[in-house]
């Protein structure tokens, strides 16, 4: 039987990832605040 995780890194950052926060307020706010890490 194969198990339901199957990571794939592609599909992972395309939706939690860096460029997929990027449109959304709370980078922007954080960049305003001038946050040395925006994301971890």
């Amino acid at each position: 039987m194969k198990r339901t995780y199957q990571p794939n890194n592609r599909k992972k950052s395309k939706k939690h990832g860096f460029f997929a926060r990027k449109g959304t307020k709370i980078i922007n706010n954080r960049r305003k605040k001038g946050r040395k890490k925006l994301t971890r």
